[in-house]
């Protein structure tokens, strides 16, 4: 025998049990919460979130079979060129960062670069040996008297 909830039952039992009342939230209306994030850019786009709302409308009866198809076809080839930019951006950003490849040339030397700020080097005249100095006599010790 089935029993029927009342709305203050279902009430206290959503606040008795706590995170049941995401479990019994329905598809659409988180379709509906993560569309809503993604529109204003706090969370990415998931496809998944619009495929249901789309069924949804389409269950309800507020649009018709085309119009379900046609948005989905739109947001499937939005999604897939999205995609594929990210990947061409990707793939240019990681040739920019290979190092060009080295030439085959037979290995030439190349000239140091003259740096500009680098001190002048003075020319020093080298040191001429020392001449030694003349001798003076030393007085001998016959000229005494």
């Amino acid at each position: 025998m089935a029993t029927e909830l009342t709305s203050t039952t279902i009430t206290n039992i959503l606040e008795a049990v706590p995170g049941i009342k995401t479990v019994l939230r329905s598809p659409a209306a988180d379709a509906m919460v993560n569309l809503t994030r993604a529109a204003a850019g706090v969370t990415s786009f998931e496809i998944k979130d619009a495929k249901e709302l789309m069924r949804f409308a389409f269950r309800r009866g507020l649009i018709n079979n085309e119009e379900h198809d046609q948005v989905l076809a739109d947001v499937e080839g939005a999604v897939q060129a999205r995609h594929n930019r990210l990947a061409a951006r990707k793939t240019a950003r990681d040739e920019k960062k290979l190092p060009p490849p080295k030439p085959k040339v037979a290995a030439a030397k190349k000239p140091k670069p003259r740096v500009a700020h680098a001190p002048k080097r003075l020319k020093v005249a080298p040191k001429k040996p020392k001449k030694p100095a003349p001798k003076k006599p030393k007085p001998s010790a016959k000229k005494r008297r």
